[in-house]
């Protein structure tokens, strides 16, 4: 017998702001460099600080950029290190971090003036009870509030969102096209080892699609499902 086919839901749309925000790309280690655009990671953090429950996922299938890229360079000292908790509680009152000694100096290139639309999917867990309507209900309703858990941040947590709610669709994406190169789609973490997944991006009239798989490597696949798990 054939399995019934999986009810089809039209996406949850939500739309955000902000003065800025930085898209790490993750090629670059010391200098912090964005993406031209906020990547469906991002998008995906942004609508689980708005509204997230164990019971389901967030599937990014598209985002659209409604303001024009603009970008902007700081340049700031930076400690290379933190002090680690336990040295801390081990020395007390008597510990001083000495920052000058570990002062490095690090430019990042970021966007500003940022608009995005972003439509996604919730797909329910195995262990989920209730009906995914219920969640999408509850999600509509905190949309329409401004309500959040936390307050959702682009890309980095110093670059906090100005305004977010439901779409106003009289706001059309720009009509810029591109190359955005290989872009992080999520991290799986129900392999032994936690294992990024990639996909090619391109934005298309001011729209990236987002495919529901990433690259896979299937050599390293096996390698990674055979390896022993990490303990915590």
């Amino acid at each position: 017998m054939s399995k019934p086919a999986r009810e089809s839901y039209p996406a949850l749309v939500m739309e955000i702001s902000g003065d800025f925000a930085c898209f790490t790309r993750p090629e670059l280690k010391a200098e912090r460099v964005s993406y031209p655009m906020m990547t469906p990671s991002a998008a995906r953090r942004i609508l689980q600080a708005v509204f997230w429950k164990p019971e389901f996922e967030y599937r990014i299938e598209r985002i659209d950029v409604l303001n024009e890229i603009k970008w902007f360079n700081v340049r700031r000292n930076e400690v290379t290190e933190a002090p680690s908790l336990s040295t801390v509680l081990k020395e007390g009152p008597r510990y001083h971090f000495r920052a000058p000694h570990k002062r490095d100096q690090r430019n990042t290139v970021a966007l500003r003036d940022v608009a995005y639309r972003i439509h996604a999917q919730i797909e329910l867990n195995p262990h989920a009870t209730a009906h995914v309507a219920k969640y999408r209900e509850q999600f509509h309703r905190r949309i329409e509030r401004g309500a959040c858990f936390s307050h959702p941040y682009l890309g980095t947590r110093e670059f906090s969102c100005a305004d977010f709610g439901p779409p106003d669709y009289s706001n059309q994406p720009i009509t810029r096209s591109e190359d955005l190169g290989v872009m992080l789609l999520d991290i799986n973490y129900d392999a032994p080892t936690p294992r990024s997944l990639w996909f090619t991006a391109q934005l298309n009239q001011g729209i990236l699609s987002v495919p529901r798989e990433g690259i896979h490597d299937p050599t390293r696949d096996a390698a990674i499902t055979t390896a022993p798990r990490r303990r915590a």
